[in-house]
């Protein structure tokens, strides 16, 4: 990320500041990959490292499934929460979709404000599908509404606070997520191919000082459970949001999908040029709404293609997407294309897509390099008929589901 100084800081780092009375204010040094990446400087009223208890906190279930025997799947995540569902709160609220030791993919849709929470396995980047609030931080407050994606670097302490009810498709790394590297110069900054640039992604503008006394922070860290992940809920003597300044370039943000500025090319381009975010071992694309290809005879709808090395995993959120017509893909809905498995668009989607000049559609694809097992919320979404619908057809009959519809 690009420097960005909010609030008081010293001339110089690792100096003393003190405030008008001569206390000293208590520096915090924030930064990746041991000392060699990113970092912030965070200067405090409190010591924050002063805890006063630590109890566990038993995390959501988190067990997972194999995609055995292997098949594409269609998981339908309105249905995980019931329409008139409250008092649900964007944290505690997740339920697990899909998972590796790479990375986390979860959904909640949420109306009630988050306890403090701080991830110490990796960075989150939350997909605001519909809704609005504000995220408060330790280095200020975020606003987001729908189509934001809102980053929280590794070990941000937060809350979420919804102003009307909000769904949250929450992508949790066991790394960092940040811009694909092709897009940046040497130096990090946004170079002109890139399809957003820096005036699109929107940090804290001020300080958060927030007083208060013994505050619950609920953590999430790596440890020895099924999962390798494990929960403590740490008591501070102070709040940890007394933070009076900072500057550096590791710090949380949103963009807007609206924001992102798609490629475009004469034949089909392929799922690369729609990237936005990468992190270990996976990459975040969004489809948007765009122009598509201008030769004569091209096809703009995707060719069939073989995951050789990775699962795709596409999740639906807007417009109507031309390649998954007639399979029973609607809003809300995920397809998971596992590799292994060659997949492609509906066979009726190819010569409906001949002539296109414009595709509506909205969808976010997350594309990992190792498999993918299905969480409970996947499991309980699933749609089983999704595999036949290339074929027409099922199982035979004794020999599984045999359902299909094209619905």
């Amino acid at each position: 990320m690009y420097y960005r100084q909010v609030g008081e800081v010293p001339p110089k780092r690792h100096t003393a500041f003190r405030d008008e009375h001569g206390a000293l204010r208590y520096e915090e040094l924030m930064g990746e990959e041991g000392f060699s990446s990113d970092s912030s400087l965070l200067y405090h009223r409190g010591v924050p490292s002063a805890i006063v208890d630590a109890q566990v906190w038993d995390l959501p279930d988190l067990a997972v499934t194999p995609n055995h025997p292997l098949k594409p799947r269609h998981l339908r995540l309105h249905t995980l929460f019931p329409a008139d569902a409250s008092g649900v709160d964007p944290v505690q609220g997740r339920r697990l979709v899909l998972g590796n030791g790479d990375v986390r993919i979860s959904y909640v849709v949420a109306d009630a404000v988050s306890p403090y929470y701080r991830n110490a396995v990796g960075d989150e980047c939350v997909y605001v599908e519909s809704g609005s609030g504000t995220v408060e931080t330790v280095f200020g407050v975020l606003s987001y509404r729908s189509g934001d994606y809102v980053l929280v670097p590794r070990a941000t302490t937060h809350r979420w606070l919804p102003a009307e009810r909000s769904r949250l498709y929450a992508i949790e790394a066991n790394s960092h997520i940040a811009p694909p590297r092709r897009y940046l110069s040497r130096f990090g900054q946004l170079l002109e191919h890139a399809p957003y640039c820096e005036r699109d992604l929107h940090g804290p503008g001020e300080p958060f000082l927030v007083e208060g006394a013994d505050v619950e922070v609920l953590v999430k860290h790596r440890g020895t459970g099924p999962s390798g992940l494990v929960g403590t809920r740490m008591t501070y003597a102070t709040h940890p949001f007394d933070v009076v300044g900072w500057d550096g370039c590791l710090y949380p943000y949103t963009f807007n999908v609206e924001d992102f500025m798609p490629i475009t090319g004469k034949v089909h381009q392929p799922p690369p040029v729609h990237q936005v975010f990468e992190g270990h071992n996976f990459v975040v694309c969004n489809f948007c709404p765009r122009k598509v290809d201008y030769h004569p005879q091209s096809i703009p709808v995707p060719y069939y293609h073989s995951n050789v090395d990775s699962d795709e995993v596409m999740f639906y959120v807007g417009g109507d997407y031309e390649a998954r017509k007639g399979s029973g893909i609607n809003l809300g809905s995920v397809s998971v294309h596992p590799g292994g498995y060659a997949h492609g668009p509906q066979p009726q989607a190819v010569e409906a897509s001949i002539g296109a000049e414009f595709f509506d559609e909205l969808a976010v694809m997350v594309d990992t390099f190792r498999p993918l097992d299905l969480g409970e919320a996947g499991l309980a979404a699933e749609d089983d008929a999704y595999a036949w619908t290339w074929a027409g057809r099922g199982p035979a009959p004794g020999d599984g589901p045999a359902l299909f519809s094209n619905s």
